[in-house]
């Protein structure tokens, strides 16, 4: 865990705020930033532009969950959210919103580094999902513009399928583009000639 994490503390309570800066002064980290107010919280975050936001609601209700939801769409940041009660709508909720740690009855000084440690092991997981899951999909969406745009050719030129893709990969290499690119082109081509 690097030590010079900046680190944005959010919460009410002056004392659970101190438990929280106690313990992670004592785990070696110096660059902590505390707001008392939860509103307008995404402008904030960008403002301070933390690594990591620690988050103290104590009993959330559902607008203060849907207010995490806002927040963690919007900054993508590795989020802590302490509670004292908790329930499995407001669980599925905060894991809904992206929560990457969500501790019940569990604000201790001592603790404060693992859960953090914790919290931004999972955010770069899931984060890492999201890249592939992206990755995949865009994939699937050029194999398909080239399957796509390779129909084309083969009724447009009376060729197979082979000799199809054949075509348009020597096109791509010969003009150097992407074959994806080429088969963008011939349907917007296709397109524009029906």
């Amino acid at each position: 865990m690097v030590p010079n994490l900046r680190i944005l503390i959010v919460g009410a309570s002056q004392v659970r705020a101190a438990i929280m800066t106690e313990g992670l002064r004592g785990a070696g980290y110096q660059q902590l930033v505390h707001l008392t107010a939860t509103t307008g919280l995404v402008a904030a975050i960008e403002a301070h532009d933390p690594d990591v936001v620690v988050v103290d609601l104590e009993n959330p209700g559902r607008d203060a969950l849907a207010d995490m939801l806002l927040v963690s769409r919007h900054v993508r940041r590795p989020i802590t959210l302490f509670v004292d009660q908790s329930d499995a709508a407001s669980i599925e909720a905060a894991v809904e919103a992206g929560i990457s740690a969500y501790i019940v009855d569990g604000l201790k000084k001592e603790r404060m580094q693992p859960i953090l440690q914790i919290c931004i092991s999972r955010f770069n997981a899931v984060r890492k999902l999201r890249e592939e899951l992206d990755e995949a999909r865009s994939q699937l969406e050029d194999r398909k513009t080239v399957d796509r745009a390779k129909s084309i050719v083969m009724r447009l030129k009376s060729l197979s399928e082979d000799d199809a893709y054949a075509l348009m990969r020597r096109t791509a290499m010969n003009e150097k583009r992407k074959l994806v690119d080429i088969a963008r082109s011939l349907i917007t081509a296709a397109e524009m000639l029906k």
